[in-house]
């Protein structure tokens, strides 16, 4: 598999955004501990802000019929783009599209960017630093950041760069 779109996801995708957020929190789960709720859910604050919030833009990754991803947006409302939560499907990674999602995304929001993930998460540093190379080549920084109200977790790892004309 090695095509891949980026769409504007509408209210009538926000079903399949919403079971593609269950498999990103269970995926993120094993880095910062979160547990479902009793009903098998996770916290979707972001999700919900994602859809209804200003500055906030949710797209859906599919590759031919099949849902393979979500990416969610925030900041476009501010002076930094901030790519908040993203994610691909397990049987479509390693195959060039999550890169090539990224690219598409955030192409259409010319910028700063910043994205963040965590330093135990050893997929996602080698993936996140080859995307800021690939996108910004050697223009790009990283830093750690305490996790917000979140102590007991090593600091963020996040990644900066700049897209545009």
């Amino acid at each position: 598999m090695s095509d891949v779109s980026v769409r504007l996801a509408t209210v009538d995708d926000r079903p399949v955004v919403e079971r593609l957020w269950l498999m990103f929190q269970h995926d993120m789960s094993e880095f910062g501990g979160r547990l479902p709720f009793p009903d098998g859910s996770f916290r979707r604050e972001r999700l919900e802000a994602a859809f209804a919030g200003a500055g906030w833009a949710p797209y859906l990754l599919t590759s031919g019929d099949s849902p393979v991803g979500f990416a969610l947006v925030r900041g476009l409302d501010g002076p930094t783009r901030v790519l908040n939560s993203f994610f691909v499907v397990r049987g479509a990674r390693r195959a060039g599209v999550g890169a090539r999602a990224v690219e598409q995304v955030v192409a259409r929001h010319p910028g700063r960017w910043e994205v963040a993930f965590q330093d135990a998460n050893a997929g996602a540093v080698r993936f996140w630093r080859r995307v800021a190379e690939g996108i910004a080549g050697g223009a790009w920084t990283e830093e750690r950041r305490p996790v917000p109200d979140r102590p007991e977790l090593p600091p963020d790892v996040w990644i900066s760069f700049f897209t545009g004309p």
